[in-house]
């Protein structure tokens, strides 16, 4: 049986984002292969393509964070703990991302495609507050990302680069 891939909403409310017209579908391929290497097949995502000001009200209302981050995550929840349809939302900044890209050389592409999973990875209930919960969740998003024919966002970090 072939899974079927959540439901993805992209809703692009930056016009900065119309410089990157494949953002949405590599957001969406992205989320898809996230999806598929979990056996996640069910459920609705809504990715939110932004700007700083945006994500950083969000990062400040909902974190007491007042600074803007490259993607939050916000999973459902359903009464007593069942999975909901609604996965979630993932909202993603243009303009730390590309201010990354510029300072760790990444394509603009690949680095957008693994914050679309690991935001998605993050609804799924992943985290990285400990060590052992980070090398799970980043080796996970090497692997998804090796399906998409991009390179691991940490190999640079892990070798000392």
């Amino acid at each position: 049986m072939t899974a079927i891939a959540p439901s993805v909403d992209v809703l692009i409310e930056s016009s900065l984002w119309s410089a990157q017209p494949a953002a949405e579908q590599s957001v969406r391929a992205a989320i898809s292969a996230a999806a598929t290497r979990l056996a996640k097949s069910t459920g609705e995502v809504a990715v939110v393509l932004t700007d700083d000001e945006t994500i950083r009200a969000l990062n400040r209302d909902w974190r007491g964070i007042d600074k803007a981050t490259n993607v939050l995550s916000f999973p459902a929840t359903a009464p007593g703990g069942e999975a909901p349809p609604m996965l979630g939302d993932i909202v993603i900044a243009y303009e730390t991302l590309e201010r990354e890209c510029t300072d760790q050389g990444k394509m603009f592409i690949h680095h957008l495609s693994h914050l679309a999973v690991h935001g998605f990875l993050h609804l799924m209930g992943y985290d990285h507050e400990r060590d052992s919960e980070a090398e799970a969740m980043e080796a996970l998003e090497g692997e998804i990302l090796a399906r998409l024919d991009m390179p691991d966002p940490y190999l640079a970090r892990d070798l000392g680069a």
